[in-house]
């Protein structure tokens, strides 16, 4: 593939230009405010594939518009369904950006802006791989079908919706996608497994108004301090969850992936320089890599009630609340999940006290077989683009449309991920490396090729 190597190296500072222009369009999706923008970027990617000659359509949804697009049939050939998206998180707190949010910039070999890692760069390097294969052969040795949505980043409440009626316009063998990271720099890595969620909003209910805790406290139930036993009685001194049946169908950790996970060059203390903590705790039993990656976990997303204000304010509340999540492995069914927790918060919750909890959404978790000949595929195109072979990885993440993809579709689902664990991903100053975004368009042109050699039955 001399003359693809040829020609990726001529278009370098091309396909930089058209990045930053995708990066300037700021494409908040939660925010209504950027309505307009977030349609400009999806315009955006639906002419990049106008100019390739593919069938593209921008495809109205309640919400923010879709982008299909697919090339030519290839007989023989498998057929790729490549997802990804164009809308970004807010920027906000902008006064921790050292460079404007949406002014792309480049420092230290970085491009630094938002949606730089997420996922503007990684999906970009699936679609300048195709323009590669258009613009040295004529046309690529597969069938790539593209499905770039704009609402990612505020949930995906249309995309459901859309595969259902769109699933034999879709029909592929492989899900390639984008949104995730390598083991370390200059490590790339196949993520084939990921976490599940269940997120809920507890809120809890007191007295009328605020009362003075010296007056009434001791007769009446507190609910900061119901809602703080509640919470803590969701987990054990080992870090367990305590729900009844929490644990009952997760798919335990084969002997293979721990000896795997054991051998990836894997540093606990630069893990906690990393992130600024001296220790590191979570489930006994486990190692950090197999607690991050393969079981579940329990988190206090966020939590209110009572004065913030400030000095003193001796008050018992009238209400207080709380945001938490499980992230959980796979095996384990969301809506299990709710219905014990319910119960159980329910048995909890003190004499004085209503108690609402909102379930507000939930995914299951993935594993995809290491033995699947896409993913052997993936790794020799990976090693032309990286210059050495993948690691095969987890992630802690959740990425709820990879089920419905593997469901609906019955495909095989390919997670690759140019980024980096340090990349500020929903963060101030997020950033993606440049030498990354160029071999992730060298790996994915490579990519294509090795596919097109896999035989499909039927």
């Amino acid at each position: 593939m001399t003359n693809f190597n040829s020609y990726l190296e001529e278009h370098r500072q091309r396909f930089e230009d058209d990045l930053c222009e995708l990066l300037r369009i700021p494409s908040v999706s939660t925010d209504s405010q950027y309505k307009h923008e977030v349609r400009q970027a999806g315009e955006w990617v639906a002419n990049q594939f106008r100019k390739l000659q593919f069938e593209t359509e921008l495809i109205e949804t309640a919400g923010h518009p879709i982008v299909y697009a697919e090339s030519p049939p290839v007989e023989g050939a498998p057929t790729v369904l490549v997802y990804g998206h164009y809308d970004v998180q807010p920027p906000d707190p902008l006064d921790e950006w050292i460079s404007p949010p949406f002014e792309p910039t480049c420092r230290d070999g970085n491009i630094y802006a938002r949606g730089a890692t997420d996922d503007k760069g990684q999906m970009l390097t699936h679609i300048k791989s195709a323009q590669a294969w258009i613009e040295t052969t004529g046309k690529l040795p597969l069938q790539v079908k593209y499905l770039i949505e704009g609402e990612e980043e505020s949930g995906s409440e249309n995309l459901g919706p859309f595969l259902e009626i769109a699933q034999e316009r879709l029909a592929c063998d492989v899900v390639v996608i984008s949104d995730c990271s390598q083991f370390a720099p200059g490590q790339p890595a196949i993520t084939y497994g990921l976490k599940g969620i269940a997120y809920y909003e507890l809120r809890l209910t007191g007295p009328k108004q605020d009362l003075h805790s010296g007056s009434f406290g001791g007769a009446v139930s507190n609910p900061i301090n119901a809602l703080s036993r509640m919470l803590a009685a969701l987990i054990d001194e080992n870090n367990r969850v305590t729900i009844p049946g929490f644990y009952d169908d997760i798919e335990p950790l084969s002997d293979r992936e721990r000896q795997q996970f054991a051998a990836l060059p894997f540093s606990e203390q630069e893990f906690k320089n990393q992130i600024g903590v001296e220790d590191l705790s979570g489930e006994i039993g486990y190692t950090t890599l197999e607690r991050r990656w393969a079981r579940p976990t329990y988190d206090i997303n966020g939590i209110w009630g009572g004065y913030q204000g400030e000095g003193g304010k001796t008050v018992l509340p009238a209400r207080a609340g709380a945001k938490f999540s499980f992230r959980l492995a796979p095996g384990q069914v969301p809506e299990q999940i709710s219905s014990a927790l319910e119960s159980m918060l329910t048995e909890l919750c003190p004499p004085g006290i209503s108690m609402e909890l909102e379930d507000m959404h939930g995914a299951p978790g993935i594993v995809v077989s290491l033995d699947s000949p896409f993913m052997s595929a993936a790794a020799t195109a990976i090693e032309h683009g990286f210059g050495r072979p993948p690691v095969f990885i987890r992630e802690g993440g959740t990425i709820p449309v990879v089920t419905e993809f593997t469901e609906k579709l019955g495909a095989d689902a390919l997670l690759l991920g140019w980024g980096l664990d340090d990349d500020n991903t929903h963060s101030p100053n997020e950033k993606f490396c440049l030498a990354d975004f160029h071999r992730g368009i060298k790996a994915s042109t490579h990519l294509w090729q090795e596919l097109s050699k896999i035989i499909i039955d039927g």
